[in-house]
């Protein structure tokens, strides 16, 4: 099993685990979080590997209408046995983000990421922001205090880099807008993948109209935001692959040369949706789940481990995998 990675300070962890939330100077108070942004950095071998998923709703377990906790503990239990890198929460963390006990649910259930000492980056998701925004934004940044306020960042690892992006914020104008077509502009040749993580998933199967128990519509925005990011693939040698949430469920769609994961299969309320014919994953039923996502120098593979209980017992599947591969100087200049 390879060395955990240990770049958390320990005091911050402590600061973060008492809900003591952390600010520099020069950001903006945790009332609204910062609009800008904080770049980090994460040493990882040359080969390395990361967790996505997301929808977690950590929440009164008691509340099972809300979310399932005996899957949500399976999977924290399971991703830990990953030893990943770091892990990548696209949103929806908690069921309200202003409720301190969710947050102590959320302390108490992923003791076992922070005794392991394993990065969580997180996004934000609508739930996340439930409430007053200034109490919510103040829960979620106590225990990400290496955020430093801000509602979205860039992490770059080895060859890769990764977006985290606000998409209750405008997108592709405003402050996020500029600081995302600068990530983009300033993208060294070192880059192979770039991770986009955001909660609204740009395409689904899912509809607004509940049909099978429930489910979202891709909004405007996002669809906006999809059809800049594969204009500038079709230019960029970087593979660009997106992680989404929002639907509670799993979905895997291509456009453009990018990639789409829909991961909100966290341990949310499960939607059972009607699959579009060109959503590259057809399992109609319950997706519960967590992406291991494998980084070469010039490819990646992403599998999906699903959860299923089975007369009381763990029942793990990998029903879908795909490699992406990194394209080729000359082709991304014939783009």
């Amino acid at each position: 099993m390879a060395t955990r990675h240990r770049n958390l300070v320990p005091a911050l962890i402590l600061l973060a685990f008492l809900g003591v939330a952390c600010s520099r100077s020069g950001q903006a108070s945790s009332r609204t979080g910062s609009l800008n942004h904080v770049a980090l950095d994460l040493n990882v071998p040359a080969t390395f590997r990361f967790v996505a998923f997301g929808d977690t709703r950590f929440h009164d377990p008691a509340d099972t209408e809300a979310a399932n906790a005996a899957v949500r503990r399976a999977l924290v239990a399971a991703i830990d046995k990953e030893n990943p890198a770091f892990i990548s929460i696209g949103g929806d963390i908690v069921y309200s983000g202003e409720n301190p006990k969710d947050w102590e649910v959320w302390d108490s259930e992923t003791a076992l990421w922070r005794q392991h000492k394993t990065p969580v980056y997180p996004a934000l998701g609508n739930h996340d922001l439930h409430g007053n925004l200034q109490i919510a934004l103040g829960n979620y940044f106590a225990r990400f205090p290496d955020l430093q306020q801000s509602r979205f960042y860039s992490l770059n690892m080895g060859n890769s880099r990764m977006l985290v992006l606000d998409s209750s914020l405008e997108e592709l104008s405003g402050p996020q807008g500029d600081w995302l077509r600068s990530q983009l502009d300033g993208l060294p040749p070192s880059v192979d993948f770039v991770f986009l993580i955001f909660h609204h998933p740009v395409y689904t199967s899912s509809s607004d109209a509940k049909t099978m128990g429930g489910g979202h519509s891709a909004r405007s925005p996002e669809q906006a935001l999809g059809q800049f990011l594969e204009e500038r693939e079709q230019h960029t040698r970087a593979r660009f692959v997106i992680f989404n949430g929002h639907v509670h469920n799993y979905e895997r769609h291509e456009h453009g040369g990018i990639t789409y994961f829909v991961t909100g299969g966290g341990g949310a309320h499960a939607y059972p949706i009607t699959r579009h014919p060109k959503d590259l994953y057809q399992d109609s039923g319950i997706n519960y789940h967590y992406l291991l996502v494998q980084v070469d120098h010039e490819h990646l593979t992403v599998t999906m481990n699903k959860l299923e209980f089975k007369d009381g017992k763990e029942v793990w599947t990998q029903p879908d995998s795909v490699k992406i591969t990194v394209f080729a100087t000359s082709n991304a200049a014939a783009r």
